[in-house]
């Protein structure tokens, strides 16, 4: 565990655990709407059975190699939501700091309560009351198109990272890698997000309901059916939101908020993200070719000696 090099300007008590939180009115890097927004899904979204966990994990964590983590890793979880990442990693490494800057601290605290392996934190990536160059690995999944400067906030990230070690990174893509016809598919979609994303919660999350059932369920059922009578083909992987094929409703339901509720978004092509990579010190940098779009990790660069 890494000492704080700061006092806490509150604590959270969650069924008898405190968590330190940093968050203030003069955080930078942070849009209020979409932190609250976000506290809200996943207080609403907080559990998930340890077959889901695994599911994402592996896919998110592929192009992660054993000698990028060990038992004996420090590693910060930027963007934690329920924990659910800082879980699935937590019986292959040392120890996970795992911070967020929403209310979504509480349902984390929950999932992995009992892990003397992770501790929350809550606080925002601009932030992070932690030395510089303090841990092993660092990753950060989802979270960083939802800032105003994902640059900065890539930069602020990998400050945090030893010289040598890795940092994980999954931002929306552009849809650089997909046909017109899929490109065009997304304006409507973008209209729809920014008709719901203002309304309240509650609503929000019916309203998300819905189209989960009669937007997302059409599509994910013909990709299904295609899978079934050729599974042997990739074709099922042409149809829009095929991503979800065997994933069921609960976390469908899920995602339809997250992708249409969400007061900021950003989305990055491959390019743009490995120039903002590099520009954080990053080399090494190596691309998933599996979906989710874009995920890839990158190695901190060692300091040449000054002469």
């Amino acid at each position: 565990m890494i000492p704080y090099t700061r006092t806490p300007n509150s604590f959270i008590t969650v069924d008898g655990t405190e968590i330190a939180s940093f968050v203030s009115a003069s955080d930078g890097n942070m849009d209020a709407d979409t932190v609250q927004s976000f506290g809200d899904e996943w207080n609403t979204f907080s559990s998930f059975t340890g077959e889901d966990i695994q599911k994402a994990g592996e896919q998110y964590f592929d192009i992660v190699t054993g000698d990028m983590l060990g038992p004996q890793s420090k590693v910060l979880d930027i963007g934690c939501g329920t924990g659910r990442w800082s879980k699935f990693l937590s019986a292959k490494v040392g120890f996970i700091e795992a911070i967020d800057p929403s209310s979504a601290v509480i349902p984390a605290a929950r999932l992995v309560s009992g892990n003397p392996g992770i501790r929350i934190t809550q606080c925002g990536v601009g932030n992070i009351p932690f030395p510089d160059a303090s841990f092993d690995f660092v990753f950060s999944l989802g979270v960083m198109h939802h800032l105003p400067d994902t640059q900065d906030a890539i930069s602020k990230a990998v400050e945090k990272l030893k010289p040598g070690g890795h940092f994980l990174i999954y931002l929306y893509y552009s849809l650089d890698n997909r046909s017109v016809f899929f490109k065009m598919l997304f304006f409507p979609v973008h209209i729809l997000r920014m008709i719901i994303h203002p309304l309240p919660h509650s609503v929000k999350k019916i309203v998300c309901d819905l189209l989960a059932v009669f937007l997302y369920l059409p599509m994910i059922s013909l990709a299904r059916a295609i899978h079934f009578l050729f599974p042997r083909k990739s074709w099922y992987k042409k149809i829009p939101l095929s991503y979800y094929w065997d994933k069921n409703f609960k976390i469908i339901r899920n995602d339809a908020l997250d992708r249409l509720g969400t007061p900021l978004e950003k989305r990055f092509s491959r390019k743009l993200i490995e120039i903002m990579l590099t520009n954080a010190g990053l080399t090494e940098i190596v691309f998933s070719e599996n979906e989710p779009f874009w995920h890839a990790v990158g190695k901190k660069k060692f300091k040449l000696p000054t002469s």
